[in-house]
């Protein structure tokens, strides 16, 4: 095939249609440098200072290969996620319209647990003197002030629930009237002498749940309760064993807004590490968004024995510390499940499986700096890359056909073609244009020339040795093609050691300088050849060739 002309030109052409389909089908996307975006920096969130200086190395390390694979699945093109010392991670994502999603799918832990439910009947008997510690520890004018101070009975959460009467500051739960059944003091007498029953800061918070171990709260009144739970007096309060975690999303009943508060077993039975796949979707009777998830077989195993032992209770399955749903378990569950979402948009149910397929991060990262480039800086790189790359191939072509005369005009038909397939090659590996690459593409048109002037050399030193002008063509190609292809092959190594080991603009140079070496070659090597014997096919055999 490669013998006739024919067939060179059949090959010729389905290598320019297949570059130019991937070219308009696929186009070229530009850098951070080129069409700005957003620029990151990331530490340790480490306010109390528990981490020691190996320690936060050690998470940086984790962490910058988990945010490099969640932006790679995310789908940032030419991303940059860098180490910066031993405690700094700088990310640059060039393009990023939806900077708030980006930096989310970035913080977000994704630390996935599975946890028992467990009854109330213990964090109600503690009630007592968890207001006691929280009265003790910020006074009781603090607590006045705040508001919780349960004066007399109040409704229950049924009267809430069926005739639409809400008043939280007067609600109470089992809890409350199992205290004053047994006369159990909630804290001191205050200084005017009002009993000390009535301070009840966290109890006067809390509403009967409408499930098993489940406390409501109204949703106003959450940041009050989480700063109760955060005391450290508290938390010691808190029975052993047992953990108070909040509901994702807050609740509706009647005319007001509650958030779940659920009592489940300290210790996990089983976490995110065992999982192996997510994948978000819609279910289809309820039309919510959901996340089902595969366990692999070590932890497929530990939640089917776990789950038989417990049909009829209820799982919570714990994401960052919030429940997402705490089903009641039905039957033995194997090594597959789901997440339920509610009325979250499944752009969220995607992020989630896409950072729970990456891996939690073994440490909470803070943005340190956060930069928006703008795209100023990537027009002017592109209007000068354009001049200078207009400038500079016209020069070269002038000099081509000025000194090479017709060899020079068929080696600026092969250029054409190369150029054409650069551009198609970069567009079907959905490679990021950058300036770094810019220069890499003129790299290489200086590569495609050299090989044009090796071979035009050879031609002419055989025209020179009396060789007939058909003869002089093919001898003159045959001799260039070992130097051509060591030098494309030393630049070729080079530019894939550079990919492999740089990272962001490196990358992206390294990639235009490889697709611009294969390119080059064949457009020396095929395409002018190629040209050259339809020129010759033209000419009588003894007419010398202008060169």
């Amino acid at each position: 095939m490669f013998k006739t002309i024919r067939g060179r030109l059949i090959t010729i052409a389905i290598a320019v249609a297949v570059a130019l389909v991937y070219l308009f089908t696929n186009p070229i996307k530009y850098g951070l440098d080129l069409q700005g975006g957003m620029h990151l920096v990331l530490e340790v969130d480490d306010p109390e200072g528990t981490y020691t200086d190996e320690a936060k190395a050690d998470h940086i390390d984790r962490s910058e290969r988990i945010i490099r694979t969640r932006i790679d699945e995310f789908g940032v093109a030419e991303p940059l996620v860098q180490k910066v010392g031993s405690d700094r991670l700088v990310i640059e994502l060039p393009g990023i319209r939806d900077e708030e999603r980006a930096k989310d799918l970035i913080q977000n832990n994704a630390f996935l647990e599975f946890k028992l439910v467990l009854p109330t009947a213990e964090v109600e008997s503690a009630l007592p003197r968890i207001d006691r510690a929280i009265v003790a520890t910020l006074g009781e004018d603090s607590v006045r002030a705040l508001g919780q101070v349960q004066e007399a009975p109040g409704q229950s959460l049924e009267d809430l629930l069926f005739q639409g009467q809400a008043d939280s500051a007067s609600t109470r739960d089992t809890a409350q009237a199992a205290a004053e059944a047994q006369g159990e003091a909630v804290g001191d007498s205050t200084e005017a002498g009002t009993p000390a029953t009535e301070l009840r800061p966290l109890t006067g918070l809390f509403n009967q749940g409408d499930g098993e171990g489940i406390f409501l709260v109204a949703e106003e009144e959450v940041e009050t309760a989480r700063s109760f739970l955060a005391l450290p007096e508290v938390r010691r309060a808190i029975p052993r064993s047992v953990s108070l975690q909040w509901a994702a999303e807050p609740v509706g009943f009647g005319a007001r807004t509650y958030r779940r508060l659920y009592v489940l077993e300290e210790q996990a039975f089983l976490t995110g590490e065992s999982l192996e796949n997510a994948v978000a979707n819609r279910d289809p009777q309820y039309n919510q968004a959901i996340v089902n998830f595969e366990l692999d077989r070590r932890g497929g195993r530990r939640f089917g024995e776990f789950t038989a032992q417990h049909v009829g209770d209820f799982l919570a399955i714990v994401l960052d510390g919030e429940v997402m749903s705490a089903p009641v378990i039905r039957d033995r569950i194997g090594a597959s499940g789901q997440i339920e979402l509610g009325n979250s948009p499944m752009e969220e149910a995607r992020d989630l499986a896409l950072v729970l397929r990456a891996g939690a991060l073994t440490a909470p990262l803070k943005i340190m700096e956060e930069r928006t480039v703008g795209p100023s800086l990537g027009r002017d790189s592109i209007d000068g890359g354009k001049l200078a790359g207009i400038v500079g191939v016209a020069l070269v072509l002038a000099i081509m056909i000025a000194y090479y005369r017709m060899a020079g005009l068929l080696a600026v038909g092969a250029l054409v073609i190369y150029v054409v397939m650069v551009l198609g090659g970069l567009a079907a590996l959905g490679a990021t244009l950058t300036v770094p690459g810019i220069a890499g593409l003129i790299l290489s048109i200086g590569m495609a020339v050299d090989a044009n002037v090796l071979i035009f050399e050879r031609i002419r030193e055989e025209l020179l040795a009396g060789r007939a002008t058909r003869t002089a063509v093919d001898e003159g190609f045959a001799n260039a093609l070992s130097a051509i292809v060591d030098s494309n092959i030393t630049t070729l190594l080079t530019a894939l050691i550079l990919f492999q080991f740089g990272t962001g603009p490196i990358r992206g140079f390294a990639v235009t300088l490889s697709i611009g070496i294969v390119a080059s070659f064949f457009s020396a090597v095929f395409v002018t050849k190629t040209l050259f014997f339809i020129y010759l096919a033209g000419k009588k055999t003894a007419d010398p060739i202008s060169i």
